[in-house]
């Protein structure tokens, strides 16, 4: 009776170490893969960040852009998610900090100030999309969040990232990311239970 022989590699290349030599050395195959599968992430995420589609959908092409043109930044030591993020959240803040020239303000604009966007509409594609009443009121209270908080909160629950990686996107401290989250989900739960507006 013939046994099978299963081999494994013991020197696997971990999945962020491959990431990064398949951008740095722009692989058409693997890179069309990492495409395929960040692309409804990145939208979703800025889309919540810009509350704009197009916009949303403008950031994503230039997140990839910018992710090859700086893939010799990426070494493969950390996961690939935060270093993604982090580049479509430059780019957001600098787009909308674009669209804000136009109207002057007297403050110096801080990143956080800058995501101030008003909440998206109750149509938005995220709220539309809710199929069940639970889906659309949790989809309603996160649309009605500060951009701030929904940021923290769709970093950490919908993209699965730890505190130390969001900190590293949004550029801020730990404790200040999950200041953000608790605030956040205190906030949705008063939304969620009728007890008054989301900030």
């Amino acid at each position: 009776m013939a046994t099978a022989v299963l081999t494994f590699s013991l020197t696997a290349e971990p999945e962020s170490r491959a990431i990064a030599r398949a951008l740095q050395r722009r692989d058409p195959e693997h890179i069309s893969r990492l495409v395929s599968q960040y692309h409804y992430r990145l939208l979703r995420y800025l889309v919540y960040l810009t509350s704009q589609r197009d916009l949303a959908e403008d950031l994503v092409q230039e997140t990839w852009m910018r992710a090859l043109d700086r893939a010799h930044q990426f070494n493969g030591v950390s996961r690939f998610e935060p270093w993604l993020f982090s580049i479509a959240r430059h780019l957001a803040i600098d787009s909308l900090r674009r669209q804000r020239t136009a109207a002057p303000s007297t403050d110096a604009d801080s990143d956080d100030q800058v995501l101030d966007v008003p909440a998206p509409d109750l149509q938005s594609p995220f709220a539309a999309a809710a199929r069940s009443e639970d889906a659309f009121r949790l989809a309603v209270a996160m649309e009605c969040l500060a951009p701030i908080y929904r940021e923290a909160l769709l970093l950490r629950f919908q993209e699965d990232l730890s505190l130390e990686e969001i900190a590293a996107v949004a550029g801020a401290p730990v404790q200040t990311i999950a200041s953000r989250i608790r605030r956040g989900l205190a906030i949705m739960r008063t939304h969620l239970e009728g007890g008054g507006h989301a900030e």
